[in-house]
């Protein structure tokens, strides 16, 4: 484990996904930051050291093994107090439902809002674990995701299959 600049312990790791390799950083306890790192290979870093760490990848796994539908992991998201209102709101999407930037708008008290919502939720630092590939366009559209339209889709089938193989299957 390193240290940030203001002296908390900093964990990383990089795993692989359905949705190419995720490095997951930790600070003072706390799962900061999920990047979409490309063609990274995996790196268990300070897996051993770090419990937020360990408990991080253990529920990203689940949730990609279709086991897991919400997760429980302390957060920390540096942001404005408007974006975090965002990521916030963004954990109440139900697992395999979508919203509109203009239902998300609403959500947090910005009806006519739809823009500065979807600027906010294009600054998740923890994509997946604050479900922002659930936020489409209007008429269900999907538009934009930091990851890419391509990772976007994987994870809204992958979660439509779980849901369909839980309700019908």
């Amino acid at each position: 484990m390193t240290s940030d600049p203001r002296g908390d312990a900093t964990g990383t790791c990089t795993i692989d996904s359905p949705v190419g390799a995720l490095e997951l950083r930790t600070s003072a306890g706390r799962l900061t930051t999920i990047w979409f790192a490309g063609d990274a290979p995996p790196s268990r870093g300070d897996l051993d050291d770090d419990p937020v760490l360990a408990a991080s990848v253990e529920q990203l796994r689940a949730y990609f093994a279709g086991a897991l539908t919400e997760f429980d992991l302390p957060l920390s998201m540096a942001g404005t107090p408007f974006q975090r209102q965002v990521w916030t709101t963004l954990t109440q999407i139900p697992y395999a439902e979508t919203w509109t930037y203009g239902d998300l708008a609403h959500r947090v008290g910005m009806p006519t809002g739809a823009r500065a919502v979807g600027a906010a939720n294009g600054q998740n630092p923890l994509p997946i674990v604050v479900p922002c590939h659930r936020v489409v366009g209007t008429n269900g559209r999907l538009v934009g995701y930091g990851g890419g339209l391509d990772r976007k889709v994987t994870l809204l089938e992958l979660e439509a299959k779980v849901r369909f193989e839980r309700d019908f299957g």
